[in-house]
């Protein structure tokens, strides 16, 4: 989408936010008291906004898709020991 399409409250720098690889997501503080999140795999299929659950504000994430870190393959094996 264009920028006309949203209204951006800010651009933040991806090594300014937090990654949780838990939930493979990424968070930033939101003057509302919440915080902007975006998910690993919206960063890595080009999406770059970043939206608070809580009120309307969007971040513009600025990142480089080849320092993203990498998914875990679903389709990998997994090793289990008996």
């Amino acid at each position: 989408m264009s920028d006309e399409e949203y209204s951006i409250y800010d651009e933040v720098e991806i090594e300014d936010m937090t990654y949780d690889p838990a939930l493979q997501t990424y968070s930033y503080p939101c003057p509302c008291g919440d915080k902007f999140e975006i998910a690993l795999a919206d960063l890595q299929d080009g999406q770059d906004i970043a939206v608070c659950p809580s009120c309307s504000l969007m971040v513009r994430v600025i990142f480089e898709a080849d320092n993203l870190p990498k998914a875990p393959d679903a389709a990998a094996p997994i090793a289990v020991s008996a």
